[in-house]
């Protein structure tokens, strides 16, 4: 690609830009929470229709994707659980195929009163612009629509297959991202832009998700004496895991990747609830636990491990010896994926062809760091024999208060993702 072409490719992205602000303006207002998701894909829907891309919007069945690896267990049903495709079909290709993925779904916004500005007003203030989902991953969102704009924009579309995913359930399965697969959508690499501060990923850690369900034995609390409190029951289970969680951060534990990084695997207690009076002892609790775990660790070895700690700790309690803890499976069980680790071809190339688009918009090398969270990029590497490419702008307060998305990494970003789908695709004439 020459000089004259790049120069163009990224004037377009700044021509572009200040309706590319609009459009991410206008869907962070949507509040996109899981189940949610439908007045926000059938705008992602509009928009791509508008461009003359191929529309499919699909509900998932769960029967389609449950017998697929990588699923995760799910409770509850799936309706109006949308997933939202745009594709770019090629008829005469020449270059590689490609996916642009990221995901609509975003957490929940939490207390509004905690926040600034409401969640889903979106504001711009000094170069940023805040709401809940506009670094994660609203902008990324953007990034890839308005890539392909401002190829249009050049007279130009790329020379192989182009297919944009808008996806639901990356913040609690991934299952969105697997429905892709299942539909047949492949590609030679895939790129997500989820909000990493332009650098490039090249390992995330897997997730796995359960519920620890504890019974008491209910008195009133003038008799507590009597009863066997099931909340108070659940504090030394969670001490016994977080024990586990610091034998898996050991640094003879560690895998490569991380082996310079201080705590990369996470054990967080994020819901718990249990009792029904405030005067009776409580019967039963539940709690919620997320845990971190290495890319190639074993799955059901963490489970087993994870269950004979809570089962360890649950034969010191007179009590629970006798009721012990049942652990449920349900959201994210997910395994971690190393890009590092991928030594094909296709991969070098495509690391090549980004950072040399991120060279060019940005004059320094592409940084490259693990994360200790997840994306949907396991299920291109890891299932898909597909190189997932994560690189995405800088964003703040990401599942926080004040979410908030730096508008010039967003513009860096867009323009560095247009080289690269111009390098990696090829470009025609409209």
């Amino acid at each position: 690609m020459n000089q004259d072409l790049q120069t163009r490719i990224l004037s377009a992205v700044d021509a572009l830009f200040d309706d590319q602000t609009a459009f991410l303006s206008e869907l962070t207002a949507f509040p996109s929470t899981r189940g949610n998701e439908q007045a926000a894909q059938d705008f992602m829907a509009a928009e791509m229709a508008a461009r003359g891309y191929e529309v499919d919007r699909w509900e998932i069945d769960v029967a389609d994707i449950a017998h697929m690896p990588g699923f995760s267990p799910v409770i509850g049903d799936y309706e109006e659980a949308v997933n939202v495709v745009g594709a770019h079909r090629c008829t005469n290709p020449k270059g590689r195929s490609l996916i642009l993925n990221g995901h609509i779904d975003v957490v929940p916004e939490g207390p509004h009163d905690m926040w600034d500005t409401p969640p889903y007003a979106p504001r711009i203030d000094d170069g940023w612009l805040y709401g809940r989902g506009a670094g994660d991953m609203k902008a990324g969102l953007a990034s890839n629509l308005f890539a392909l704009d401002a190829l249009r924009h050049c007279g130009l579309v790329p020379a192989a297959d182009v297919f944009l995913q808008s996806v639901v359930e990356e913040e609690c399965t991934g299952n969105g991202a697997l429905a892709c697969l299942q539909r047949g959508y492949r590609a030679e690499a895939a790129l997500i832009p989820e909000p990493f501060g332009e650098q490039l990923v090249t390992a995330q850690v897997g997730v796995l998700w359960f519920q620890v369900h504890l019974k008491g034995m209910p008195t009133h609390v003038a008799y507590a004496g009597s009863g066997a409190n099931a909340i108070e029951a659940a504090m030394p289970l969670i001490a016994a895991l977080h024990e586990m969680e610091a034998r898996w951060n050991a640094d003879q534990a560690k895998h490569p990747e991380y082996a310079h990084v201080h705590h990369p695997l996470n054990l967080n207690v994020g819901r718990i609830e249990g009792g029904d009076w405030t005067s009776s002892v409580p019967a039963w609790c539940v709690f919620d636990v997320r845990m971190g775990l290495y890319p190639g660790q074993d799955m059901q070895a963490a489970k087993a491990e994870i269950e004979a700690t809570l089962n360890d700790a649950a034969r010191h309690s007179a009590f629970l010896r006798n009721n012990m803890p049942e652990v449920i499976y349900n959201g994210f069980e997910a395994e971690g994926y190393a890009l590092a680790e991928d030594d094909s071809a296709a991969a070098a190339q495509a690391i090549a062809a980004l950072e040399t688009a991120h060279r060019r918009v940005t004059g320094v090398e592409l940084g490259k760091l693990p994360i200790t969270a997840t994306t949907d990029a396991r299920f291109f590497g890891l299932y898909a024999d597909t190189p997932a490419l994560v690189y995405g702008p800088k964003a703040e307060a990401i599942h926080g208060f004040n979410e908030r998305v730096e508008l010039e990494s967003m513009r860096r970003v867009t323009q560095a993702t247009a080289l690269f789908i111009a390098n990696w695709c090829g470009v025609q004439t409209l």
